[in-house]
């Protein structure tokens, strides 16, 4: 990966007159790069590399954020494989991992609740201790 300033040199360097490989090789890079960053040039006014990474589908399942937040509102203790067959009845099938990553996107937590302890029953913390 070439740092910005050399990018510009190269460039400049091409600008000046200088052919993209005879630029190449007064810089150390390969001809290729140096028509790549020519060509970025050319395109888009400058020879800055494209944003790399980050996620690109996250916009299919956002899309039907109100539905989901609506599935969660009707029904309160909704699973995620739930609301993935709601969403595959809707002709869009996601995983497991992209409901939970929109939901961490969107900072949504779903505890789960401690269900009432049926009547005379005493966990273990409160059981009386064994005496011998």
């Amino acid at each position: 990966m070439l740092s910005q300033d050399l990018r510009e040199r190269v460039v400049a360097a091409i600008d000046g007159g200088m052919s993209c490989r005879a630029a190449a090789a007064r810089f150390g890079v390969s001809a290729a790069s140096a028509i790549r960053r020519r060509q970025l040039v050319l395109q888009n006014g400058t020879p800055t590399a494209k944003p790399q990474g980050g996620d690109h589908r996250a916009g299919r399942i956002d899309a039907h954020a109100a539905f989901i937040l609506g599935a969660i509102e009707s029904k309160d203790d909704i699973t995620l494989v739930e609301l993935q067959v709601l969403l595959a009845e809707r002709d869009t099938p996601v995983g497991i991992g992209t409901l939970w990553r929109f939901f961490d996107r969107h900072r949504i937590t779903r505890k789960k609740r401690r269900r009432a302890r049926k009547i005379g029953r005493r966990s273990r913390r409160h059981a009386p201790a064994w005496t011998t």
